[in-house]
């Protein structure tokens, strides 16, 4: 990946598809900073501003030497809470729907797309985030295919992971397992 600074790895895909998973493994194998893009969208509209403060509260401070940090979203007060620190010069993944954002490319070493089919997400979102999430996602879901079609996503990953297919995501990442 020629003209990508080191250390960012972006993994993106559509709920449920195993990002959250994969990117924590990620983290914990490279002993890089993780960053969760739900902690960065402001409320269940927001896929595109978190996209855009990933990039401008943590992207291009960090590429720019300045102190990277991010404000977590409060989802149950529905505002934004506390700001957190990103260590430099730590290697750095960033996991969620928008972490692969055009925006976002110049600052990536690699950008990892996860995918499992329609019912397989649904069915480990709705398990994992329970009855509060089944209302919205269909609403989520619009947004997610409007921003992955204008903004190639899949096409511009470095890797494409489906997890129903693949069951070790770690060790196809790492080409260790």
């Amino acid at each position: 990946m020629r003209g990508r600074p080191a250390g960012v790895i972006a993994v993106d895909g559509p709920s449920g598809s195993g990002k959250t998973t994969l990117g924590g493994a990620l983290a914990g194998e490279l002993g890089a900073t993780l960053v969760h893009m739900d902690d960065l969208y402001p409320g269940w509209d927001g896929l595109l501003g978190g996209a855009d403060r990933l990039v401008r509260w943590i992207l291009r401070p960090r590429a720019e030497g300045r102190p990277a940090r991010w404000r977590r979203y409060d989802w149950t007060r529905g505002a934004y809470a506390e700001w957190h620190e990103v260590p430099s010069p730590s290697p750095l993944v960033v996991e969620g729907a928008g972490a692969g954002s055009v925006a976002a490319a110049p600052y990536l070493s690699r950008l990892i797309w996860v995918e499992a089919p329609s019912e397989v997400r649904r069915t480990r979102a709705l398990s994992r985030d329970g009855e509060a999430y089944r209302p919205h996602w269909e609403r989520w879901a619009r947004q997610e295919r409007a921003y992955f079609a204008a903004e190639r996503v899949r096409d511009r990953a470095d890797l494409v992971i489906d997890t129903s297919l693949v069951p070790d995501a770690l060790g196809a990442v790492l080409g260790t397992r």
